[in-house]
């Protein structure tokens, strides 16, 4: 939802965004930017497909809108979410 109310309030040309997650538990050793040191932690992989005939530049900062959407922030202290675009 954040990622579309930016693209359309800039008057991008998104015609869609999916979002594939998937979950697993590591080792706080395997993750060295993480801030809990907790012994197991959430990993979600995060691939986001954005639809539409948008630049590079375009795709990049969307990418950077949705790291910043409130529910990115709400997870992130808790877990090492990995987003990527497809």
């Amino acid at each position: 939802m954040t990622v579309a109310l930016y693209a359309r309030r800039r008057q991008w040309p998104l015609e869609g965004v999916t979002v594939r997650l998937q979950h697993s538990k590591i080792h706080a050793a395997d993750c060295a930017e993480c801030e809990t040191r907790e012994v197991k932690l959430d990993r979600i992989d995060s691939e986001i497909v954005l639809g539409g005939p948008l630049t590079q530049e375009q795709r990049a900062r969307l990418l950077e809108i949705a790291e910043r959407c409130p529910v990115h922030r709400t997870l992130t202290p808790g877990a090492d979410i990995r987003s990527r675009l497809a």
